[in-house]
């Protein structure tokens, strides 16, 4: 079921046209979630917009989105699903927080996009 629910995630953010996904899992590492999804968006807008295609998603395919933070600015938004945490960055914004460095014990995982698209 996580791995539904990572998929679906990832099709959406790569739907909107999110950059540079990366897939950290998250399993023995953090009680928070077993994957951590990160990418980015080149404008407030576009963060915004891959943040609701997450979420709107996510609800679609009858996962609980438990919260959604950020999304007013646009910079960084934090989309909860359980099992699955997406942190959509602004371009500018990602390099400075880099989680993958501060989480760099997890493995990055790799997640094939639909090519039925």
């Amino acid at each position: 079921m996580t791995q539904t629910l990572l998929d679906t995630v990832f099709k959406a953010v790569d739907d909107k046209r999110a950059e540079d996904i990366v897939v950290l899992n998250m399993q023995g590492i953090s009680l928070l979630s077993d994957y951590f999804l990160i990418c980015s968006g080149g404008s407030e807008r576009q963060v915004q917009a891959i943040a609701r295609e997450v979420k709107e998603q996510a609800e679609k395919a009858g996962y609980d989105v438990k919260r959604m933070e950020g999304f007013d600015a646009g910079r960084w938004v934090l989309v909860d699903a359980g099992d699955v945490v997406a942190h959509i960055f602004h371009k500018d914004e990602r390099s400075y927080y880099n989680l993958e460095r501060l989480w760099g014990d997890a493995p990055e995982t790799f997640v094939a996009a639909d090519s039925n698209d």
